[in-house]
């Protein structure tokens, strides 16, 4: 069968909805405590910075073995992880400098809308080069 509800498509939208249960925990609590620092004082983009190297971190555990049932080479997946993740800090980073520093639109909501962008790029990050299934199977085949 290769219509829309074959293996592979449900696959992906069983990981697509656990992704989105990690995200909505992770992000969620993340963004509750970026308004609380953000409201105490601390600079958007320094708030920022700290809350996505800490949401990063969750995010490696739940995403590795929930999201993507990931079983191949941690060091490898962990490197990639990291890699994606400098990209989406950074596709952030450049949002709140554009958005806020340049064109003065309120913090908030250009985090908020930062946070959805960057959760797009990431799932399509993992699933197609964090976590792979090519990377599964590569570390299940005996020698």
């Amino acid at each position: 069968m290769n219509g829309l509800f074959d293996n592979k498509n449900r696959s992906s939208i069983r990981q697509l909805i656990r992704y989105g249960f990690v995200g909505i925990i992770t992000n969620v609590t993340s963004y509750l405590v970026y308004l609380l620092a953000t409201y105490y004082g601390a600079t958007p983009k320094i708030s920022m910075s700290f809350l996505y190297a800490l949401g990063a971190t969750l995010g490696f555990l739940g995403n590795r073995k929930f999201t993507f049932a990931h079983k191949g080479n941690l060091l490898g997946s962990g490197l990639r992880y990291l890699l994606a993740h400098f990209i989406g800090y950074l596709i952030n980073l450049a949002l709140l400098i554009v958005m806020v520093d340049k064109f003065g639109y309120a913090h908030q909501w250009v985090q908020a809308i930062a946070i959805i962008i960057v959760a797009i790029f990431l799932f399509l990050a993992f699933k197609y080069f964090v976590f792979t299934q090519s990377d599964n199977i590569s570390n299940t085949i005996p020698e």
